[in-house]
């Protein structure tokens, strides 16, 4: 693991790496970066390389025209698509005031808090998540098509499965890249697929489907394809789902996954602008298999919370979410609401409740019910309530 600035130097050093990608997010959690070379890093682990706040999409009120980047040491890892000459590297980095203090629109540093709050009431959060994407095959000028790969369906194989490999080869350079993948497949819809990742902690967890999602976009693209994250790539077919698997236990090891649960669902509704903030996602949600309802069982059917207890562990599978979330919005806030069900002892409901609320069906309701959550409030920054609703 490396820790320090002379960690992160001997690295480079025996790698020959001669860029490295300096990588943050703007409020909807797509990676932006600046490259520097070797002999900048000094500079940049003591004072920060500078952004441009106002052209970042969430930054934008920021009263300070700068801001600045300090690397994470430990995530620098290999870029492994690059030339083996001349290697990149990428670190993430946090966002810093030029007064040297951590930037509250940093979605980053929302997640780091809610960990550090979690930490306090000794309970520990992993999450997993399954991620689909389709893959497009790409004109003649090279511009994105809506033509799927294939016209292959759930778990099929090769030769109808035409992805197989190129899944294979995300799955490949992303464990290269020290991540851990866990399985794939052909999912229902034509050129559909999923990847799933083992749990882990949850800034890797986020840092981790950061980092996958630009691996399939960059190694699509070097198969002449592009790669589809959005929540209904196509009318009719199946939409593109961010599952999330959800593990809590206390200090003393006792499994309170359930307690978490039931405060998700309590406050699903305040948060459900942040787990599906495009038009888009309300046109998945209550589509194919994909939740609409406030509900849960152990069916594993088209419930918003599928609870499962297996070999005496239980996990709790949030299935509403889409990938044009900010994976860092996302586990903060279930972090939150978790805490909460675990405090107060919340209990589910019984399936079989028949007195059931709906999800908010547009974009436009779920933005109203966060502005007026004090929950919300509470955790997210105005800013970025401002950048999502519009208001």
């Amino acid at each position: 693991m490396i820790y320090t600035f002379e960690d992160v130097m001997k690295y480079i050093e025996e790698e020959g790496a001669k860029f490295i990608r300096l990588a943050f997010r703007d409020a909807y959690g797509v990676q932006k970066n600046i490259s520097v070379m070797p002999d900048e890093l000094k500079k940049v682990f003591d004072d920060g390389a500078s952004i441009n706040a106002h052209n970042i999409a969430g930054f934008s009120n920021c009263p300070y025209s700068l801001l600045y980047l300090r690397p994470d040491p430990s995530t620098l890892t290999i870029l492994p698509w690059r030339p083996d000459s001349g290697k990149v590297m990428r670190m993430f980095c946090d966002v810093y005031t030029p007064d040297g203090e951590i930037y509250e629109a940093d979605t980053r540093a929302i997640l780091k808090k809610a960990i550090e709050k979690a930490d306090a009431a000794g309970i520990k959060f992993r999450f997993g998540s399954e991620s689909e994407f389709y893959l497009f095959k790409k004109d003649d000028d090279g511009n994105p098509t809506k033509i799927p790969y294939d016209e292959a369906g759930y778990m099929d194989i090769a030769p109808a499965d035409r992805c197989e490999n190129i899944r294979r080869e995300i799955s490949l350079t992303i464990e290269r890249m020290g991540l851990t993948p866990e399985r794939s497949h052909h999912e229902r819809g034509p050129g559909q697929n999923e990847i799933d990742f083992h749990y882990g902690k949850p800034l890797k967890a986020a840092d981790q489907m950061t980092t996958f999602k630009m691996v399939v976009s960059t190694l699509a693209d070097r198969y002449g394809l592009v790669a589809d994250f959005s929540p209904m790539p196509l009318y009719g077919k199946p939409g593109n789902g961010y599952h999330i698997n959800i593990y809590a236990v206390d200090n003393e090891g006792n499994d309170v996954v359930k307690y978490a649960a039931a405060g998700i669902i309590n406050r699903i509704r305040d948060i459900t602008l942040f787990l599906n903030p495009t038009d888009a996602s309300y046109s998945r949600l209550g589509s194919n298999t994909a939740p609409d309802r406030v509900d849960w069982s152990n069916a594993g059917r088209s419930e918003l919370m599928y609870i499962e207890t297996y070999k005496g562990k239980t996990r709790a599978e949030l299935r509403s979410p889409d990938a044009s979330s900010n994976p860092y919005l996302v586990y903060a806030l279930l972090i939150h609401a978790g805490l909460e069900g675990i405090e107060k002892k919340l209990l589910l409901t019984d399936e079989a409740d028949a007195d059931i609320a709906s999800l908010p069906g547009s974009r436009k309701e779920a933005g109203k019910l966060a502005m007026e959550s004090e929950f919300i409030n509470s955790i997210i920054p105005d800013d970025i309530i401002r950048e999502y609703t519009g208001y």
